[in-house]
């Protein structure tokens, strides 16, 4: 599935360790969680992903959980 409107994203998972985060800007909440939840089976990680705010921009923050 390709997300219309918004840049290639690249997800650091594989070197993020446990308790890191980062925070991806999108008008498409879901659509991009999907695509974390799907790089992260592939990566073999576990992640929290969830739609949030940051400094009046709507966005994803993805948690390294394990």
């Amino acid at each position: 599935m390709r997300l219309y409107d918004e840049p290639e994203w690249v997800f650091p998972l594989e070197q993020m360790n446990v308790g890191d985060s980062f925070f991806i800007p999108t008008l498409k909440p879901s659509s991009m969680i999907y695509a974390i939840d799907a790089g992260a089976k592939r990566a073999r990680v576990r992640v929290k992903a969830f739609q949030t705010m940051k400094d009046d921009c709507m966005g994803v923050r993805v948690w390294r959980i394990r």
